[in-house]
């Protein structure tokens, strides 16, 4: 398997960059602060006619990885009006107040929609990642977890991932690294198996999100990621 690139984006201006630049999939947001926020269906859209990638919008409506039966509505709302608009896959998770995967809300925002989606960085706030990585394992349709193996970032989580990932492949093949992502994180990671990476940031020029993705900065990624997947087969 060579290594996945995704690229989170902001709107249909980042996509044709992203794709050209060598992205491999899509993450549709839009941010609110520091938050990464469901965009508009209407985006989601305009992202499907730029671009023949997958697209996976996230699904979260505010701050924390909590929701409660109102969201729950919205959210499939939000699922249905996505599908209509072209999303290949979406990006959720959520938290209980025991610090677990909440299964149930998965269940109830998953039951019509067999996959493919991604669990996003709410596993790296769970009070026990083992059972939570023991749950996710079990989930129908789930193909990648978003993790930087800490709650804060790969900087902190980057040991521990790779243990993680080199104890069980089943689980570096869901790992999509995330977390302020750096070059140098990825031969390691790689080593352990992982080959899905994500970045954000680091593909607008000067880190600044008021910037487009970049398709050099894009194609970067894209043959680090490849040189160091195939050195580590």
């Amino acid at each position: 398997m060579s290594g996945l690139l995704e690229v989170r984006i902001l709107g249909a201006h980042d996509a044709a960059p992203a794709e050209a630049g060598g992205a491999d999939r899509l993450e549709l947001v839009t941010l609110d602060g520091e938050e990464a926020l469901s965009p508009e269906p209407r985006e989601m859209a305009a992202v499907r006619s730029r671009t023949t990638l997958p697209v996976r919008p996230v699904l979260r409506l505010r701050e924390g990885f909590s929701t409660d039966g109102g969201e729950a509505v919205r959210l499939r709302g939000l699922i249905s009006a996505y599908r209509d608009a072209g999303a290949d896959g979406f990006v959720l998770g959520f938290v209980n107040g025991l610090g677990e995967v909440d299964v149930e809300v998965l269940g109830t925002l998953l039951e019509d929609t067999p996959g493919p989606w991604t669990f996003s960085r709410a596993v790296d706030s769970c009070l026990s990642t083992d059972d939570a990585w023991d749950v996710l394992r079990r989930l129908p349709g789930l193909d990648s977890v978003r993790t930087a193996g800490s709650a804060r970032s790969l900087e902190h989580g980057l040991d521990d991932l790779v243990r993680r990932a080199s104890a069980d492949a089943a689980v570096a093949a869901l790992v999509v690294a995330d977390g302020d992502l750096h070059p140098d994180h990825v031969p390691w990671l790689a080593r352990a198996g992982v080959r899905q990476f994500h970045v954000d940031d680091q593909v607008r020029p000067g880190g600044s999100r008021k910037a487009w993705a970049d398709e050099a900065l894009v194609g970067s990624w894209r043959r680090l990621i490849d040189t160091e997947v195939t050195h580590a087969r």
